[in-house]
């Protein structure tokens, strides 16, 4: 039998489990969540959250052109509403979209109604702005519970996550995201960047433009092929 004082013990380090794996990126707890090729491989992925953003999301449109490659954005609805002109460019460029919610809110605090709001107002966005898109997911702040995975599945919707990030949301130079992304690159990676910033249009990340043109000639020179999303999931196994 516990005692009151390891009871206690117990109850808190599982409530601190509990909040970890609500927030973790390759947690695992509430639900299944792509995170990445579990065997290794030599393809990354680049993703990047918050745009469109006006200026940076384009000036990162002519670094992957340049380096032919093709990435992932995870955008929230109203700065699609602002600049739908963006996410056509996007697509025109051939990378893939993924909704990042309306208005970028911690999914762990709102109801069930809410967290569908916010998915279904962000699908509705891009739609608007380019019809048909891809049925990927990101959560912002990498924040779920079991909720919020099952309303998105409810509205066909895959969680996609990430094992890989520069931690370049508060714009640190670029040879510091490059730093921390070499520490972590092992192959199959699902690799996290901002190409925006969820409270303001107009975030700087021309840091973050620098250090994707430089990530992207280094994992080249090695040998890797960057690949979207979408062309990793096609490489899982089927589930019955």
């Amino acid at each position: 039998m516990l005692t009151p004082i390891a009871g206690a013990t117990a109850i808190a380090a599982a409530a601190v489990a509990a909040g970890y794996q609500s927030m973790a990126p390759t947690g695992q707890w509430y639900g299944h969540t792509f995170t990445g090729l579990s065997h290794r491989t030599k393809q990354l992925a680049l993703t990047y959250d918050d745009g469109p953003n006006d200026p940076h999301t384009l000036r990162l449109l002519e670094v992957l052109a340049k380096q032919s490659v093709h990435a992932t954005f995870f955008l929230i609805g109203r700065y699609v509403e602002q600049r739908p002109d963006i996410v056509r460019e996007l697509v025109k460029a051939g990378h893939v979209l993924g909704n990042h919610t309306f208005t970028h809110p911690l999914l762990t605090l709102k109801s069930s109604a809410e967290i569908c709001k916010e998915l279904t107002d962000c699908r509705f966005a891009i739609q608007n702005a380019v019809g048909d898109h891809s049925n990927l997911f990101r959560p912002p702040f990498g924040g779920r519970r079991p909720a919020v995975l099952r309303i998105a599945r409810e509205l066909d919707l895959t969680p996609v996550m990430w094992n890989v990030t520069g931690h370049d949301w508060s714009a640190p130079q670029a040879f510091e995201i490059e730093t921390k992304i070499s520490g972590q690159i092992r192959g199959g990676d699902v690799i996290l960047l901002h190409d925006g910033g969820h409270k303001q249009m107009g975030a700087d990340r021309s840091q973050t433009v620098m250090a994707t043109d430089h990530l992207i000639a280094r994992y080249k020179s090695e040998g890797y092929d960057f690949v979207s999303i979408p062309q990793m999931l096609e490489q899982l196994p089927r589930r019955n």
